[in-house]
């Protein structure tokens, strides 16, 4: 087993432990396994790719500093950098209510898989779904997000969100049954079948 291989089954504590310890290989392992799932967070509440990738950085820069403080066990690593990311995105979006055009923004490059109809097709899915969940209110937002899109396990989603998970629970209902309406009038033109 090669030393990559070994550092692909350590736990995300075992890497912080080892990156707190001055192992650079442990926080390019921990970028890779986690910076990722923090954009698409970042990105699904924000909006915004260049606000996401901001969100993004400072989530993991705030790891790396706090690594030599981390308590195994106390809370998974991925749960606190979620958190922190959601406390970033809620901060950012105080300081720019009034909103600003993003023209930073590029879209993510077209799936070569696909033919030219079926990307436009998950393009237009995808804006819809998006904008759906830009009108939801903030908090059911991120409880759709962290549940149904990074399938987060209600608990998890309670540590992040520092509510209980009755109060996720309640979100994630609410938060659907207003994209279900939000969308159901556009099944047909997002190739939806109704049968």
């Amino acid at each position: 087993m090669t030393a990559a291989e070994a550092s692909d089954k350590l736990s995300d504590d075992a890497l912080l432990r080892l990156y707190a310890n001055g192992d650079q290989r442990a926080a390019a392992q921990l970028t890779t396994r986690l910076a990722p799932r923090v954009y698409g967070v970042a990105m699904r509440v924000m909006n915004s790719h260049a606000e996401a990738e901001d969100v993004t950085q400072e989530a993991m820069l705030r790891l790396w500093k706090m690594a030599p403080d981390w308590q195994p066990g106390a809370a998974k690593v991925s749960t606190w950098l979620y958190r922190v990311a959601m406390n970033l995105c809620i901060d950012r979006k105080r300081r720019a209510r009034g909103g600003h055009v993003d023209l930073d923004a590029v879209p993510e490059p077209p799936d070569q898989g696909q033919s030219a109809a079926e990307r436009m097709q998950e393009t237009a899915r995808q804006d819809a779904l998006q904008g759906a969940l830009m009108r939801l209110p903030e908090r059911q937002r991120q409880a759709v997000v962290l549940r149904h899109l990074e399938e987060l396990s209600n608990p998890e989603i309670a540590a992040i969100m520092e509510i209980t998970v009755e109060a996720v629970e309640s979100l994630t209902a609410r938060g659907k049954r207003a994209l279900a309406a939000a969308l159901d009038g556009r099944r047909a033109e997002l190739g939806y079948s109704d049968g």
